[in-house]
């Protein structure tokens, strides 16, 4: 084999790895946001139900901007 036939091989396996990973590392982090969804509003208010507390608007926006201000 020449060098040049070994260039190519090496960029063809880098490429289809490339397309490999992607993929599955998609897959990976679909599979994640599915089973731990993001907060939203509605788990909010049912932790303060939980704790024993009725949550004000206020407070909810309140906390919705704590966490989408850290992410």
């Amino acid at each position: 084999m020449n060098f040049w036939a070994s260039v190519g091989f090496t960029l063809v396996g880098a490429l289809i790895g490339g397309i490999l990973t992607f993929y599955f590392t998609r897959k990976k982090f679909e599979k994640e946001l599915k089973e731990n969804p993001p907060i939203n509003e509605k788990m909010i208010r049912a932790m303060f139900l939980q704790m024993g507390r009725k949550p004000s608007e206020a407070q909810i926006r309140q906390i919705m901007k704590l966490v989408n201000s850290n992410r």
